[in-house]
């Protein structure tokens, strides 16, 4: 397997200058840049099988940039934890556009997955954005509030494993709403998700992000979540790339009356349904690449 080169990026932070980590695929004089946003627990090498399909056997038929969010993977943790949310993230995600802009990125795609693609609904509208297409892997305007409950009440644990296959099996737990995987392919997954334990803590792994990611999520209301729906809303109205949904059939967090409903209005959005997966698809499938590699290259 190819590997990619970790990069990082400045990102603006008014308590001091931190980066934002992104693995990049490909040639990276390509014009043509896909960048991929993980979920709110994960981190960037969760799209390795589908950054490969996407670069090609070469590496040359584009780029492909999957970032760390702030706090995980390699990126810095936040001296704030109350900046860990959707306008934090899109601005950092702002100062990567403009750098691959400057780069000589001609045209820029966008596939988010959960988080990922309530930051892509953020980012898509802004002036001189100019995103060509935009994959949402199982998010939409309208997070229900029982799957935020779900997530609520695992995120930010801390836990230490003594194994790699101890880690990702206890990831399995709380992830079997992905879908079937081998278990290959499961520890493949797992694996950047660990770190060494090196401050004599316990264990000899730890999960791969700040634990404070997880303090604006339990701090969310009904209320506050009603109110971020509005606005996610019309930030998706004013899209005007191609856009495509992909939903989980069995997703808990985006329910089929919002996919419908994103598929009548703001961009309206193709619709893909993969059976016998819930929230969220992680793109390793054959056929979940192809919906996106058909969906970006085709």
């Amino acid at each position: 397997m190819m590997e990619p080169q970790l990069n990082y990026v400045p990102c603006p932070d008014a308590s001091g200058p931190r980066r934002m980590a992104f693995h990049d695929w490909g040639n990276p004089a390509h014009p043509h840049v896909v960048v991929c946003v993980h979920g709110i627990s994960r981190q960037g090498r969760d799209f390795d099988t589908l950054a490969q399909a996407l670069v090609g056997p070469d590496g040359q038929r584009c780029r492909v940039v999957s970032v760390d969010v702030a706090g995980r993977g390699y990126s810095d943790w936040l001296k704030d934890p109350r900046g860990y949310q959707v306008p934090g993230y899109a601005a950092d995600m702002g100062a990567l556009l403009a750098m691959l802009r400057a780069g000589g990125a001609q045209t820029i795609d966008w596939v988010g997955t959960s988080m990922g693609g309530l930051i892509g609904i953020a980012v898509a509208p802004q002036p001189g954005v100019n995103l060509r297409k935009l994959v949402l892997n199982d998010v939409g305007p309208v997070v229900q509030w029982e799957a935020l409950q779900r997530i609520s009440s695992y995120i930010g644990a801390d836990p230490r494993f003594e194994t790699e296959q101890e880690g990702a099996d206890a990831m399995w737990q709380v992830s079997k709403s992905f879908g079937p995987h081998t278990s290959e392919q499961w520890l493949a997954l797992s694996k950047p998700m660990l770190r060494p334990v090196i401050d004599g803590s316990g264990g000899k792994f730890k999960l791969h992000y700040d634990p404070a990611i997880a303090i604006p999520v339990k701090a969310t209301t009904p209320e506050s979540a009603a109110q971020g729906e509005a606005m996610l809303w019309q930030l998706y109205d004013a899209i005007r790339c191609d856009t495509l949904l992909i939903r989980g059939a069995e997703s808990d967090l985006i329910s089929p009356a919002t996919a419908q409903a994103m598929q009548a209005r703001g961009p309206k959005a193709k619709l893909v349904e993969f059976a016998g997966v819930g929230h969220a698809p992680t793109l390793v499938a054959q056929y979940q690449v192809d919906a996106v590699v058909s969906f970006l290259l085709g």
